[in-house]
């Protein structure tokens, strides 16, 4: 069960999330985004609350990305309900984020109920399937549950960069490089049934795991 500090976070790692947003911030004005994808993902699903979905290592893209992706609409990210997961928070906010907190392994069924609540309010979410902890690259079946929950599209964001660090973390976490190219593409959305054998929900899992692998190369 997660401590309530763990929560709120504390007053260092605040001033941890701040001093890190502030970093970010400065790391991307060199950056050059390209967007695919975009016009189809807004005619699609113009009006409705949509689940961005890309993987842990590619998070940096995120904050930089909202203004073209979710211009009108709050964005809330799913961050984990760890000291770590309080720095993301408060690091993403310095871009106008919002966050929730929780995990497969902690606060995971009130996670669920508090993303649930942002979707039916109008507002974007954003999840790193595979995250906090992995494995890299495998899909966890909360974002199926969410999307079966509320009724919104799964809309994978794939992300690559022209040159990156690759860091030795459990996700391989990938830093773009100053003044490189970060190609951002939507990929067609998908839409959970409501009711769904465990078979069928199986299959629903695979299908986004293949296709967020397919909308990432993979830099060695």
């Amino acid at each position: 069960m997660a401590k309530a500090t763990d929560i709120r976070g504390s007053a260092k790692q605040r001033v941890i999330g701040t001093l890190a947003g502030g970093l970010l911030r400065v790391m991307g004005w060199t950056l050059r985004y390209r967007y695919e994808g975009l016009e189809q993902m807004r005619g699609k699903f113009s009006g409705r609350a949509v689940i961005f979905v890309m993987w842990h290592n590619r998070i940096f893209a995120m904050p930089y990305a909202k203004p073209v992706l979710s211009p009108e609409r709050e964005v809330c990210v799913l961050t984990s309900a760890s000291k770590d997961g309080a720095i993301l928070e408060k690091a993403v906010g310095a871009f106008g984020l919002t966050a929730v907190r929780g995990s497969s392994s902690r606060r995971g069924a009130a996670a669920l109920v508090a993303l649930r609540r942002k979707l039916a309010s109008g507002a974007t979410v954003t999840i790193t399937p595979d995250g906090p902890k992995g494995p890299c690259y495998r899909v966890q079946p909360g974002v199926v549950k969410l999307a079966q929950a509320s009724g919104a599209p799964i809309v994978v964001v794939g992300v690559n960069y022209s040159s990156c660090w690759r860091f030795k973390s459990w996700d391989r976490f990938c830093l773009p490089k100053p003044f490189s190219r970060v190609m951002v593409r939507l990929e067609d959305g998908i839409e959970i049934c409501e009711k769904l054998s465990n078979d069928a929900f199986e299959d629903e899992r695979e299908k986004l795991e293949v296709l967020m692998n397919e909308s990432v190369k993979d830099e060695s």
